[in-house]
């Protein structure tokens, strides 16, 4: 209410919540999901040739975290890389 030129003292606003039925949304501390380091980095061992030339010839995985209100889930995919698209 302060950004719109409304001044009004914070337990008039509890009060009003409060007999509304309305809660504010908690915050959490910020999750650090990567600690990046600099100093070393890793060198191609596989010998990485990411190129198909038909579709199932060569897949290839990866994951991810997404959050949501009850914290991080991960996500697993597969990706057919000649057609580009998720597979499994």
């Amino acid at each position: 209410m302060l950004r719109e030129g409304i001044r009004v003292a914070r337990c008039t606003v509890a009060r009003l919540m409060a007999v509304m039925g309305l809660a504010g949304v908690l915050r959490g501390k910020k999750v650090r999901t990567t600690i990046s380091r600099k100093a070393v980095a890793a060198g191609d061992r596989v010998n990485r040739q990411f190129v198909a030339e038909r579709p199932d010839q060569l897949w290839v995985a990866d994951f991810t975290y997404v959050s949501t209100w009850q914290g991080f889930v991960y996500v697993a995919f597969i990706i057919d890389v000649f057609a580009g698209y998720i597979v499994w």
